[in-house]
């Protein structure tokens, strides 16, 4: 899963680049896609897998999201996204028997800045709260953890205000025990997004 990962993200960036220079040479490429006024809405699922000590207890995330982008310039827009995502526990052994840790339900509320350097190619930065919604399985004494997520992406247009966002993000929860670590992961997440007007 992890190399899949790495490789998602390597491709992601060559594409985002590719796609942005060939629609610069050409004189009939696609409009810009941040220099428009309108609202962009997005929603799609995430996916990902956990980093550090969270990965000793879970094995990989899943969920959805739904965003919205706000232009406030050219090539920059305030961001709101909501969502949910469920972290998959793993088995382990207590002596002979079989035991398995408690999935982690998050429900991250974030806002931020997407910028684009580029066409259709961003970056992203958000921050905000993800809210522990089974606290009482998973032994939490927070009912949230502050998050921030840095990003990077694609917009590939597909018809006439339509786009696939698809983007790569580490996303980072802090502790949900009083004595526990941070929890962090590697995400993916694959949106249609289309613009309001």
């Amino acid at each position: 899963m992890k190399n899949l990962f790495k490789f998602s993200i390597l491709s992601l960036a060559i594409a985002g680049l590719s796609y942005s220079a060939q629609a610069q040479n050409t004189t009939t490429s696609t409009p810009s896609t941040r220099t428009s006024k309108a609202v962009r809405f997005s929603i799609g699922p995430d996916a990902g897998f956990p980093v550090g000590s969270l990965s000793n207890t879970h094995n990989w995330n899943l969920g959805g999201s739904i965003q919205a982008d706000f232009p406030v310039a050219t090539g920059l827009d305030v961001t709101a996204n909501a969502g949910f995502n469920n972290f998959f526990g793993k088995d382990y052994k207590i002596g002979p028997i079989d035991a398995k840790y408690n999935d982690i339900n998050l429900i991250p509320v974030k806002v931020g800045l997407k910028y684009f350097p580029v066409e259709n190619f961003y970056v992203q930065g958000e921050a905000g709260a993800s809210f522990i919604a089974n606290k009482n399985n998973i032994g939490a004494n927070q009912s949230a953890a502050f998050t921030y997520a840095p990003q990077i992406g694609v917009l590939f247009p597909v018809g006439d205000k339509n786009y696939i966002d698809a983007g790569i993000r580490y996303e980072s929860n802090t502790k949900f025990t009083t004595n526990g670590n941070s929890n962090n992961f590697f995400g993916i997440r694959v949106a249609y997004a289309f613009d309001l007007k």
